[in-house]
């Protein structure tokens, strides 16, 4: 069978899908439904019920048996777009969606940039088992060095799209089918060999390991093309010009004590500080990146210090073990040099987030800090997708929150129901 996707009758494109679960606060997941309550929301961040995850397989039975989701008849791929605006500039990025194979990251074939958080992982795994689908794609990138996938995809699309709509944050979003058999073996053979540089989705990734594991178990994995030997993917080709990657600025909070003279005293060892407003910081930090320079600000109540690094050896000498593309790394020079070192907030710390925060808005940073949530908080640099590249394959990851691709990719235009509900009874 083909993708499972929602039928005509279940409301308008841009009423039933939502970005990733693990974006959307409770206020935004009650805004959707209230919007249109076949929202794949209900299936992808489930509340209701006493056990939510079982209340999204009953409701995932309900709307087949209904035909508000239904499965395309023959199998495909799926061409998607989405076209956006940058501070006035227009860009799209575009990619193929299908079922791509699970493979161990053992075996090379499939390569993680990140840390992932076990109890993330959990709430997945509890959501597949209780509706057999994953609905929302994993997002990794490509090398295309023959040119022959990207060109190919384009020509495919060249055509109408059998879908467009537009979501609340202004991201047009395009779905083409590629249906022709024919089509369909050429774009998979042109795949074969090729490394998948997982760019959003490790959680998922992983969830989909687990899975395939636990329907082996059950003996419910009956043969090698099984679609639990699958899990769903949009393939971007690693160098296409539209691919955006915004930096996820650190928000520090709760820590006894706080002293920002001796932090900046400390950072003396390492760093070159100099006064800056913070209006200018972001800018002024995509200047020193352009320039190949090492930076980060640092923003206190009322102060903004830009802090350039002085010589990059000394990470060579506290990673020693690691390749030099991971060394570099912007926030392993924040998580290593300042947080680890002078602030005391270790790994551990930063996984359980108990001094830590993210965010990928500046102006929501700085926000924090001036309204005494927080005690500082620091800007980075967006981490380049060749550096992501880079230390993927080098078997290595990052911390965690190192990417944030933007835009998400939506969730609920194309889903992939692993198990029917009848095997799940």
């Amino acid at each position: 069978m083909g993708a499972l996707r929602f039928t005509p009758g279940a409301g308008a494109p841009e009423e039933l899908v939502c970005p990733p679960y693990d974006i959307i606060s409770e206020e935004q997941r009650r805004e959707y439904l209230a919007r249109n309550p076949r929202n794949i929301i209900r299936l992808e961040l489930p509340r209701e019920g006493e056990d939510p995850y079982r209340t999204a397989g009953e409701v995932l039975g309900a709307w087949l048996e209904e035909g508000i989701l239904a499965c395309d008849a023959s199998e495909g791929l799926y061409i998607y777009e989405e076209r956006f605006n940058i501070r006035g500039e227009k860009l799209s990025v575009k990619g193929l969606t299908g079922r791509v194979r699970l493979e161990e990251f053992s075996a090379g074939v499939v390569l993680p940039h990140e840390e992932t958080l076990s109890k993330a992982k959990d709430d997945r795994f509890r959501l597949m088992c209780a509706t057999g689908c994953n609905f929302s794609s994993i997002y990794s990138l490509y090398f295309d060095e023959e040119g022959q996938i990207y060109p190919r995809i384009e020509e495919l699309s060249a055509g109408e799209p059998m879908q467009c709509f537009t979501d609340g944050e202004g991201v047009e979003h395009r779905v083409w089918r590629v249906g022709d058999p024919a089509e369909v073996r050429a774009l998979c053979a042109a795949f074969a060999g090729k490394k998948l540089y997982i760019a959003d989705g490790h959680h998922r990734y992983e969830t989909g390991l687990r899975y395939k594991a636990h329907l082996k178990e059950q003996g419910l994995l009956t043969g090698d093309d099984h679609p639990g030997n699958y899990i769903m993917m949009t393939l971007v080709h690693m160098e296409h010009p539209g691919l955006v990657v915004f930096p996820t600025h650190r928000i520090v909070r709760d820590l006894p004590g706080f002293d920002r003279d001796k932090l900046l005293k400390g950072c003396e060892a390492y760093f070159e500080i100099s006064a800056c407003p913070l209006e200018e910081a972001e800018s002024r930090l995509a200047g020193l990146l352009r320039q190949g320079e090492k930076a980060l600000a640092l923003y206190t109540p009322g102060a903004c210090s830009l802090l350039r690094l002085r010589d990059a050896s000394v990470m060579a000498e506290l990673l020693a073990d690691t390749s030099d593309a991971y060394r570099q790394l912007d926030v392993n020079i924040l998580h290593i040099l300042i947080l680890e070192r002078m602030l005391g907030i270790d790994k551990a710390n930063m996984a359980n987030q108990k001094n830590l925060t993210y965010t990928r808005d500046a102006a929501e940073a700085a926000a924090a800090v001036d309204g005494g949530s927080a005690n500082c908080a620091f800007l980075l640099n967006p981490t380049l997708v060749s550096e992501i590249a880079n230390v993927a394959g080098a078997g290595e990851k990052m911390p965690q929150k190192s990417t944030y691709f933007y835009p998400k990719l939506i969730t609920g235009h194309v889903m992939n129901q692993i198990i029917s509900q009848y095997e799940l009874l």
